[in-house]
């Protein structure tokens, strides 16, 4: 056994840039829904997938998982990016989604933004969408870690 941390274990650096937000998904469900994050700042994340058919429920439209999956991993490593002084970690610890249309083909996109972040709880709400449309709204409560 090691005691080495893959690369997506270590900690993000102080001002991580997108390519090593994108490469800390690889090998990851982040990287197999293909996230690629095209901004990345405290407070505001923003991210986009392209729709593939092992993305789609057996109805043949997007998947409710895949929306959700989108928003999540945004709100994630949004909450690395604005983890308060100490603390180490995070994990979820609500999500809900309401789901108002959805897509069969193209891009979907999501705009994840910081509402609460204090020292023990960060809340997030998330906007998903295609083509402008609103696709899904998203909110999630995560838990802040600090070392024993």
């Amino acid at each position: 056994m090691t005691d080495r941390l893959t690369e997506q274990q270590k900690p993000l650096s102080e001002t991580p840039d997108l390519a090593e937000i994108n490469a800390r998904s690889q090998g990851r469900l982040p990287g197999l829904l293909g996230i690629e994050f095209t901004h990345a700042g405290r407070g505001l994340m923003r991210a986009h997938l392209d729709i593939r058919p092992e993305l789609l429920a057996p109805n043949g439209f997007l998947h409710a998982a895949s929306v959700v999956g989108l928003a999540d991993t945004a709100c994630g490593y949004g909450t690395i990016l604005a983890l308060p002084a100490g603390a180490q970690n995070f994990t979820t610890i609500e999500l809900k989604s309401n789901h108002l249309a959805t897509a069969r083909a193209g891009r979907i996109e999501v705009e994840a933004r910081l509402l609460h972040g204090g020292r023990t709880t960060q809340v997030w709400d998330a906007v998903v969408s295609a083509e402008g449309k609103t696709l899904a709204l998203f909110r999630c409560t995560q838990v802040i870690l600090y070392p024993r």
